[in-house]
């Protein structure tokens, strides 16, 4: 009996011992600027992180698509000494990737990371550097709006001059419109500040609007969406949210599922210890066509029912 109620008082004394806390890491997040599509990517981030069990607290900080106040982020986030670093967007990954060295980083919401010079390959991305690409299947949003406009002549593209992740989107707008016959008219912008300027230089000019995801464009989307109602101009984000907020139609990427999948490589680097540089940059294969008839109909312009048959989503 004595033996008994030993066992029993060491057994309540062990039970009142708490059991060893989960670990809690530090992630510092550097976000270009605030729009839809990159907040669903680091919600996407956070959800997956805490779907898989591991603690977080995190350090955010948004630049506001201005370029010294990217330089005074990654500055702030060395004093914070995270355990991994996320980048949202190419020029928060390019400055962040420059001056840290020593702290895991990963991106999210960069169109080339080769071209940006932020990994090595694809597949071995090297260094302490690696991510997800937003990369967007340029040529079949070209052709989704011949679909939809099949009498468009000339297609404008806005784009910032200054955003490396815009220039790669171009060049693939440019040969994809010379494959479709079709003319593309260029308004260029420095800042968000000068979206609604380059948009309106479009007006009489083009048929349609074609909008890459450029940080700057995108975050000043309601500004093209006005010219685009006010002047009858039909508008193509080739973002989701965009066209949600009053675009006509995209082929889109999840941004959401982007930011999941970037989750899901941080778990590997800070929970199970693998190191950014031995895994392969990922991009999504699969793609969702969302479709907006109020929107259309808005900008003078019907989507034809074979385009609408084939929409996984329709905006009401």
């Amino acid at each position: 009996m004595k033996t008994i109620l030993s066992l029993m008082l060491a057994a309540s004394v062990w039970a009142a011992v708490p059991s060893a806390e989960a670990i809690a890491y530090t992630v510092s997040i550097n976000q270009f600027v605030e729009h839809p599509s990159l907040n669903e990517a680091v919600l996407g981030f956070k959800e997956q992180l805490a779907e898989l069990g591991v603690e977080v607290t995190y350090n955010e900080h948004n630049a506001q698509a201005d370029m010294p106040t990217v330089t005074q982020i990654v500055s702030q986030i060395i004093g914070e000494k995270p355990d991994l670093i996320l980048a949202v967007a190419t020029p928060s990954a390019q400055i962040t990737a420059q001056r840290i060295k020593d702290t895991p980083i990963l991106f999210t919401a960069v169109t080339d990371p080769l071209d940006a010079r932020l990994v090595a390959s694809l597949a071995e991305p090297g260094g302490n550097v690696s991510g997800t690409t937003d990369i967007n299947p340029v040529a079949a949003q070209v052709d989704l709006i011949r679909e939809i406009q099949p009498a468009a002549k000339r297609i404008g593209i806005i784009y910032n001059s200054g955003e490396s992740n815009s220039l790669v989107q171009v060049e693939l707008a440019r040969n994809a419109a010379a494959a479709s016959g079709l003319e593309l008219i260029e308004a260029v912008t420095s800042d968000t500040a000068g979206v609604m300027a380059a948009a309106q230089s479009l007006v009489g000019n083009v048929d349609a609007i074609y909008l890459p995801t450029d940080n700057s464009v995108i975050a000043s989307i309601e500004a093209v969406i006005k010219v685009g109602l006010d002047h009858k101009i039909p508008i193509y984000p080739a973002d989701d949210s965009s066209v949600r907020k009053g675009g006509v139609a995209v082929l889109s990427i999840s941004y959401y599922q982007l930011g999941r999948q970037t989750g899901a490589m941080a778990a590997r680097i800070l929970r199970d210890g693998v190191r950014p540089a031995s895994i392969p940059v990922e991009e999504q294969t699969s793609f969702t066509l969302i479709v907006n008839p109020g929107a259309a109909e808005s900008m003078g312009i019907t989507i034809p029912e074979s385009v609408l048959s084939r929409a996984q989503v329709t905006v009401q």
